[in-house]
C-alpha cells in the first residue's frame, strides 16, 4: 500500500488535547501508517493548538488539538478494509487490529460473522472515532483500506442519495459506485432508501448509509473534510455549491445542507505552515482566522510578510 500522491480530500479529526496521541495510537495500530509532523499554532480562539498530520495505510488525515467543542459520534466512521486478495494474512491482521482498537474501546456491533461479510466489527475506540472493520469478499471490486463513511440518520435519514448527488455533481472525476437499498419489510428502515453505497470524489472513496433506526447523534464538526484547492476559482467554486449553513462560515469551514463539515483550504496552506518560520506561521494563522472563506491573495502576502 502506498500514499496516495493525487489525494486532495483530506479527513480532519477535532480532538480536545488528544490529537498528537491519537495519531501516534493508529500509527501503532495499523499497518503502513505514521506521524508526518506536528504544528503548533499560537494565539487561536482555541488557544494553542497542536495540528498533526498523520497517514492511516497509506491515506492521508489530519487532526488538531483545540478544545472540547464537538464530540466525536458514530455519524462519521471508516471502513477498514481487509482484504485476502491484497494481503494472505487479512484474516489474522482484522483480528489484531480490532484487539488494539478494543483497548478502553466500545464494540458497537461485535466482530462476527454477519450475512454481509464472514467477518465484521463496528468499534469506537478510546479516543471516540468509530471504525468498521470488515474482512473483504476478494471477488469483489477492489476498494481502498480505508473509506470514510456516512450515517444518515434523524432528520438527515433518506437524503444519503441526494447527498452522493449533490456531492457527484460538485467534484470533478467522480463515480457513483455500488448501491443497495432496503428491501420492502425493513422497517422502520423505508423501503429503497440506501442500505449501503459506496461513491468517489476524485481519488477519494466514500460509503453512505440511510438508518432509521433511533440514533442520540448527528453530523457535527468533530469530523470534516478538507479539500485542497490549487486556485481561489478552485475555493470559490467548492464553497458556492457546498455552504449551506452562513453561521457555520469561519476560516475555511463550511457546513453543507446535510450537516457535514468541509474545509476549503488552499493546497498552499500545507507549506506556509508546515514549513514556514514560526513569525510567518503567526502571520498566516492571523489573517486566516478573521476569513470565512480563504482569500488566497491576501495568505500569500501574509506569508511573504507583505
Amino acid at each position: 500500500m502506498v500514499t496516495n500522491p493525487n489525494q486532495t480530500i483530506v479527513t480532519h479529526i477535532w480532538y480536545d488535547k488528544e490529537a498528537v496521541a491519537a495519531a501516534h495510537f493508529y500509527a501503532s495500530v495499523f499497518p503502513e501508517s505514521k506521524v508526518t509532523s506536528v504544528t503548533t499554532l499560537r494565539d487561536t480562539p482555541s488557544g494553542d493548538c497542536d495540528q498533526v498530520s498523520f497517514e492511516i495505510w497509506g491515506q492521508k488525515f489530519m487532526a488538531i488539538s483545540a478544545g472540547p467543542y464537538f464530540k466525536l459520534n458514530p455519524s462519521v466512521s471508516f471502513f477498514v478494509n481487509f482484504d485476502p486478495s491484497r494481503d494472505e494474512d487479512a484474516a489474522k491482521q482484522i483480528d489484531e487490529v480490532w484487539n488494539k482498537l478494543s483497548e478502553g474501546g466500545q464494540a458497537l456491533m461485535p466482530l462476527d460473522k454477519y450475512p454481509f461479510s464472514e467477518r465484521y466489527g463496528w468499534i469506537q475506540d478510546k479516543f471516540g472515532v468509530s471504525w468498521q472493520l470488515m474482512l473483504t469478499n476478494p471477488e469483489g471490486e477492489e476498494r481502498p483500506a480505508i473509506i470514510p463513511s456516512f450515517l444518515f440518520v434523524g432528520d438527515q435519514c433518506g437524503k444519503a442519495e441526494e447527498a452522493m448527488s449533490l456531492y457527484l455533481s460538485v467534484f470533478g472525476n467522480s463515480q457513483q459506485g455500488t448501491i443497495s437499498r432496503y428491501p420492502k419489510g425493513s422497517e422502520p428502515d423505508q423501503e429503497g432508501t440506501v442500505m449501503f453505497a459506496d461513491f468517489r470524489l476524485g481519488s477519494q472513496w466514500f460509503t453512505a448509509m440511510d438508518s432509521a433506526h433511533e440514533h442520540k447523534f448527528s453530523f457535527n464538526e468533530a469530523i470534516s473534510f478538507m479539500v485542497k484547492c490549487d486556485s481561489q476559482e478552485e475555493i470559490d467554486h467548492y464553497w458556492e455549491r457546498l455552504s449551506a449553513v452562513p453561521g457555520a462560515e469561519q476560516c475555511g469551514w463550511l457546513k453543507d445542507k446535510f450537516g457535514i463539515s468541509w474545509q476549503i483550504v488552499p493546497s498552499e496552506m500545507d507549506e506556509m505552515l508546515g514549513k514556514g518560520t514560526p513569525e510567518q506561521i503567526a502571520r498566516v494563522t492571523k489573517a486566516f482566522m478573521q476569513m470565512k472563506k480563504f482569500d488566497l491573495a491576501v495568505l500569500r502576502k501574509a506569508y511573504k510578510g507583505e
